[in-house]
């Protein structure tokens, strides 16, 4: 991004993750929570990349109709296997499935990270971009798949698990960004937020 003003902090972060919410507070990243209202549903022959970056950039602008003076950073995490998008399951079977077919195999976690910052007597400036990392499932037996879809884990997850709980026992390796797979890449974050001009303390 360039030509932008610095923006005070903090940011507006537009989602009602608690996973997103704790990333951030980790990294020291000042914000406050506004969450958006938009359809989430997939388009037709939509790809991962295609769907994560347009729901980033749309609950941004979302919130930004509301919040007009302050930096607003908006996500959205998928993943994909063999091209397809894994959302969250919609119950205990679909998780099953979802693990069924992750089992011993890799998988891409995509997020769409959207920053949207206001120009004064200017359009906003609006840089959207998406952190891509790729995990690998260990061999899932039946009894392991029923037990980790009992604990309830991954109900409300992308792809059916929790990389930061439970189902870390599964992970045998992790390229890129393991806060990716949690929900936000606080590096790409931190990296946009300092090219935009906002000030982090």
């Amino acid at each position: 991004m360039t030509e932008c003003a610095r923006v005070s902090t903090p940011l507006i972060l537009a989602s009602a993750s608690p996973r997103r919410a704790a990333l951030l507070q980790a990294a020291g990243l000042p914000f406050e929570v506004e969450v958006p209202t938009i359809d989430e549903a997939i388009r037709a022959d939509e790809t991962g990349e295609a769907y994560v970056r347009r729901l980033a950039a749309a609950k941004a602008a979302e919130v930004a109709t509301r919040v007009r003076d302050r930096a607003i950073l908006a996500a959205d995490t998928t993943v994909v296997l063999d091209g397809g998008i894994l959302g969250k399951p919609a119950d205990a079977a679909d998780a099953r499935r979802m693990l069924r077919r992750l089992s011993g195999r890799s998988h891409q976690v995509l997020t769409g990270v959207s920053l949207s910052v206001p120009r004064p007597g200017r359009a906003r400036l609006v840089d959207t971009r998406v952190e891509v990392t790729t995990v690998r499932f260990a061999s899932l037996g039946p009894g392991e798949i029923d037990w980790y879809v009992a604990t309830g884990e991954g109900v409300d997850k992308a792809g059916g698990y929790a990389v930061q709980g439970f189902a870390s026992r599964f992970v045998t390796h992790l390229e890129g960004s393991c806060s990716n797979v949690v929900g936000l890449p606080v590096a790409l974050v931190y990296q946009m937020c300092t090219g935009a001009g906002l000030l982090i303390s």
